[in-house]
């Protein structure tokens, strides 16, 4: 086991001053160590201290930091140009990008946009939903993270940090509760409250839109009951509503298939895609049916740096790492070897009520008591910093930041996983 840490280090301390009086305490960075250099699933401070990363640059790191693969296509990019604006000057790698990924998403004839964020991607897909279908209204659930803009923010329901003393917010959102399979309720709760609402608290002919992840991220990793989506599907149909997939997080192969509604076998209206769409570079997409699409006029879309042609050649050559190193498959892969050593750490520790996701997409939710699953955010935050201090960087989630997920990349070596692992069981087993 290595020793732990003195953070910051010599080297880092003063540049962490200067943030300190240059930069808004809105960006306090969680590590106290500057960043100086990073590759596959290994980060290096200006100290010279080695991280292994569980964190993936918050899920933009399917395929790694620095892919030679990427880096390389990057530079090739860059060198041609870096920006042009594509609906004044427009250029291949946008077109290549949209026909290699629409196909992916298994919705027919589909058509894509693309953007700069996540948060970005929601706020265009509901855009293009109200333009479809001329109605207002958009239903969201308990425990979503769709991103940090206005409207996105408004449809994301943890206050803290994310929409305290910022509102008011966007109208014409309702909210239902996410059936997990951990905490409930049970999908035929979930159909009655949902009939209950299209009569009480909105109307079905003026909802433009449900949205829903299809494993909660920021939420916890709350896996959805059976049939749920099968139910939203009904739903929607039967009141002419567009269902969005929002796949910022559960994409790119991180569940064991390339996008997680593939688990569902539901086909979505649209899907919002981001995070390691381009390895980290800001891009973000909006997939979808190509009559809802075309939808909004010609121009009512865009934005300065939307679909950068240099993070358009990062995202091809991200489909080709995919591809060619098998990582939808070795997600998988690396689900069952997370599953099985914090399966067993479960039995061995009090205060692991639950570890549950699909594929890649784990995490552990820490609790006082398991008969009652109360939630213990103290312990995550105890073992995050005691692991951060002997070189692995975790990051929590859930509404009571009470659950530790893993984003590593999906070809993280297994000998590293599994150095990785052995710090993060000794800070549970000493809490």
């Amino acid at each position: 086991m290595q020793n732990d840490w003195v953070l910051p280090g010599p080297a880092s301390a003063p540049w962490l001053e200067k943030a300190e009086k240059y930069v808004a305490r809105a960006y306090r960075p969680y590590l106290p160590a500057m960043i100086t250099r990073a590759e596959g699933a290994l980060l290096y401070d200006a100290d010279g201290h080695r991280y292994i990363d569980f964190v993936g640059g918050v899920g933009c790191l399917n395929v790694g930091h620095s892919h030679p693969k990427v880096v390389r296509a990057i530079a090739e990019s860059a060198q041609r140009f870096t920006h042009t604006d594509y609906t004044m000057f427009p250029y291949p790698q946008l077109i290549a990008l949209a026909e290699r990924l629409v196909p992916y998403t298994r919705i027919p004839g589909a058509k894509a946009l693309f953007f700069n964020s996540g948060a970005e991607a929601v706020e265009n897909a509901i855009k293009i939903a109200r333009a479809y279908t001329g109605r207002p209204g958009v239903i969201a659930f308990d425990g979503a993270f769709h991103g940090r803009t206005y409207m996105a923010m408004s449809l994301t329901s943890k206050l803290q940090p994310y929409k305290a003393r910022y509102g008011p917010y966007a109208p014409e959102v309702y909210r239902l509760p996410y059936p997990s399979a951990t905490h409930g309720p049970d999908l035929e709760t979930f159909r009655r409250w949902l009939e209950r609402a299209a009569v009480t608290w909105f109307d079905p002919a003026q909802i433009a839109a449900v949205i829903a992840e299809p494993i909660q991220g920021e939420g916890g990793y709350i896996v959805p009951v059976p049939g749920f989506f099968a139910l939203l599907r009904e739903f929607c149909n039967k009141h002419g509503i567009l269902l969005i997939a929002d796949e910022i997080q559960t994409g790119y192969g991180r569940t064991g298939r390339f996008f997680a509604m593939e688990h569902e076998g539901v086909v979505p209206d649209l899907m919002t895609a981001g995070k390691s769409i381009a390895a980290g570079l800001p891009l973000s997409a909006v997939i979808g049916r190509p009559d809802v699409m075309d939808a909004p006029a010609e121009n009512t879309l865009g934005g300065t740096y939307v679909g950068n042609p240099v993070a358009c050649a990062a995202a091809l050559a991200v489909l080709d790492v995919m591809e060619e190193e098998h990582l939808v498959e070795r997600a998988a892969e690396l689900g069952e070897r997370l599953r099985q050593r914090l399966d067993a750490l479960a039995v061995r520790s009090p205060y692991i009520g639950d570890v549950r996701g699909r594929g890649a997409m784990v995490a552990v939710e820490f609790v006082h008591d398991k008969a009652t699953m109360e939630p213990h955010p103290d312990a995550v935050a105890r073992v995050c910093h005691t692991a951060m201090r002997r070189g692995l960087l975790l990051m929590r989630c859930g509404v009571y930041n009470n659950a530790i997920r893993f984003l590593c990349p999906l070809n993280i070596d297994w000998a590293l996983l599994d150095e990785g692992l052995d710090i993060f069981q000794a800070a549970v087993l000493e809490l």
